[in-house]
């Protein structure tokens, strides 16, 4: 008779059942167990909270701390990138005078000159300078010098530090200036794609219609991000930009980035058909365009803070996007701007790759670079 109940339990699951939805264990013998088939991890209970811990590999669930773990993983990256970025201008500095522990005025007559060399500039350079003796001072002469001037970089980078943020604007419009050369369009492929991994609809406006690759340039990152670009062949830039701004509006898109021509600040002609551009933009809808942003070429050193001024005075910029950074030893001029014209830093690139546009930290900039 033990048998056919066995026999019984065996088929049915019986067993399995009331040892599932009753208190007291039922007994089952072995070749049931290795009769059925059943998944390890759905069946095995989970083990009491006093268990010692072990060595094997756990699988997080998404609403813990696994959620943030490609995060910082992708943080990592990043700062990894930014340091090795920035290994040129860092290698100008030189600051191995420092790792002495001590910060005496030949070390800082050393550093000061090292400071310019990476285009600092005069102003950033004599405040790093002052900052850092009386931050040794205050210490009673010990402590970290190298940790020090992180400090102190990232102290005066900080007003350059501003979250790019998409208001409620439908569409919020970016209009994009720079010189020859700069980078915009790819600045614009690279910034459609992160908006589009903040959740946001993107449409590209092709405003350079000068450059004989221009707007077949703009269509390839169009292609690639898939995002719709209005265009047309050799026509009036800033009418290209009003038929994107309603396109936008009549679509539902949630940002629309205006692409403009190249053009350097002396060309004083050039220079008014941008600021047409921005007025006619604001016809197509009120307050726009919401962001100004001029591209630059790190590469170009102090350079780069003249065409802060120029720009910044011909449409009022709201923020910069540094480019090549990876191929510059003159990173230092961000100091430079942020000492003389602190127009916010929205971005910095260091990289060919297509998420190589990454929003500005200056903490994270100052520990790169030193």
């Amino acid at each position: 008779m033990g048998a056919v109940i066995r026999q019984f339990r065996k088929r049915s699951m019986w067993g399995w059942f009331k040892k599932k939805n009753s208190d007291a264990p039922v007994e089952q013998p072995a070749q049931a167990i290795e009769s059925v088939a059943v998944p390890v991890a759905p069946i095995a209970p989970e083990p009491p909270i006093a268990a010692e811990p072990t060595n094997e590999t756990v699988v997080v669930p998404a609403s813990t701390n696994g959620i943030h773990a490609p995060v910082i993983e992708e943080k990592k990256g990043w700062l990894d990138k930014l340091k090795s970025g920035l290994t040129a201008t860092r290698n100008k500095l030189g600051l191995n005078i420092l790792f002495a522990g001590k910060l005496d005025e030949d070390t800082l007559e050393q550093l000061e000159s090292q400071l310019l060399m990476a285009d600092c500039g005069m102003p950033a350079t004599q405040h790093l300078l002052a900052d850092l003796r009386k931050r040794w001072k205050q210490a009673g002469g010990e402590g970290d010098p190298r940790a020090m001037l992180v400090d102190s970089l990232t102290e005066l980078l900080l007003p350059l530090e501003r979250p790019f943020a998409i208001a409620d604007e439908t569409p919020y419009v970016i209009m994009i200036a720079g010189v020859n050369g700069a980078g915009k369009t790819t600045s614009i492929g690279k910034l459609a794609k992160f908006l589009q991994k903040e959740g946001a609809s993107v449409l590209l406006a092709a405003g350079d219609t000068f450059r004989a690759a221009a707007r077949e340039q703009l269509t390839i990152w169009g292609e690639r991000n898939n995002v719709t670009v209005i265009q047309q062949a050799g026509g009036d830039p800033a009418a290209v930009m009003f038929d994107a701004v309603n396109a936008g509006k009549a679509r539902g898109i949630d940002v629309v980035m205006c692409d403009t021509a190249g053009r350097l600040p002396t060309q004083l002609n050039l220079m008014d058909e941008l600021k047409k551009a921005k007025r006619v933009i604001g016809k197509a809808m009120h307050g726009a365009p919401h962001e100004t942003l001029l591209v630059l070429d790190g590469t170009t050193g102090q350079n780069a803070l003249m065409q802060v001024k120029a720009f910044d005075e011909a449409i009022q910029l709201t923020g910069l996007v540094m480019t090549k950074l990876d191929g510059s030893a003159k990173g230092g001029v961000i100091c430079a701007i942020a000492k003389e014209r602190p127009v916010p830093l929205r971005f910095i690139g260091v990289g060919e790759g297509i998420d190589d546009l990454r929003p500005f930290s200056a903490r994270d900039f100052a520990e790169a670079m030193v």
